[in-house]
């Protein structure tokens, strides 16, 4: 919605408080296409989420000021900003040239190039990094005397499809089980909200819950479920 509008896609709001109108909002009903033509089906991101996309893609420990630099190269298009920080759409980093971000990477390496140290590996395999320390412990990965890997065994993991596949399914375990923890977290929450209504009902307080926290809990619940339901079969 912020970009329809910083680039003319969409109309300002008509009301007070931001709000559009009923009226214009059905004027508007047909953009969507035009506003995922433009810009994607998924929002912009900042420079850190950014960096770690184009870790994974071209295999180089990428930081939030390579992207930056990119950026002030004119290699990567500034959409908007938010809170006053740039943000970039996912196909423009997809279509990032890849010699461009590695000559990016190397100048601020320098010689530190071909080895990377943990929390960099995990970020070009994306996994968690307790994740990337017990495979290497496992696999027996040797560090430099500054306790860098090699960069070349790390990639080599990500080229490993069995390890891969275990670790997709780590990834997916650990999300189902945050994802239940949060889900139980707002059910409670709704439940508390359904006893106080019943309380009311039963005259055993004198006011009724405020209906937006109910509301709220349950568009927490709907997106919550929607994450788990959209995860990766293993």
């Amino acid at each position: 919605m912020r970009l329809g509008r910083e680039h003319g896609l969409l109309p300002e709001p008509d009301l007070a408080d931001e709000r559009w109108s009923s009226g214009l909002a059905e004027e508007c009903r047909d953009r969507g296409e035009r506003l995922a033509a433009a810009f994607g089906a998924e929002p912009p991101v900042g420079s850190t989420r950014a960096a770690a996309r184009l870790a994974v893609r071209v295999r180089l420990d990428v930081e939030r000021r390579d992207v930056e630099v990119l950026a002030a190269r004119g290699d990567l298009n500034v959409i908007s900003h938010f809170r006053g920080h740039p943000v970039y759409l996912l196909r423009d980093l997809d279509a990032l040239d890849a010699e461009a971000v590695r000559q990016v990477v190397a100048a601020r390496k320098g010689p530190l190039l071909d080895s990377v140290d943990a929390g960099g590996a995990a970020t070009i395999l994306d996994w968690p990094r307790k994740t990337f320390d017990r495979t290497a412990d496992e696999r027996g990965l040797a560090r430099d005397r500054l306790g860098r890997f090699a960069l070349r065994d790390v990639q080599a993991l990500a080229d490993d499809d069995e390890l891969t596949r275990r670790v997709l399914a780590e990834k997916r375990d650990l999300a189902l089980a945050r994802s239940r923890r949060a889900e139980a977290r707002i059910e409670e929450a709704a439940r508390a909200w359904l006893a106080r209504c019943g309380a009311y009902l039963d005259r055993g307080i004198g006011q009724p819950p405020d209906t937006a926290v109910l509301r709220r809990a349950l568009r927490a619940l709907q997106g919550v479920r929607a994450d788990a339901e959209a995860l990766p079969d293993p």
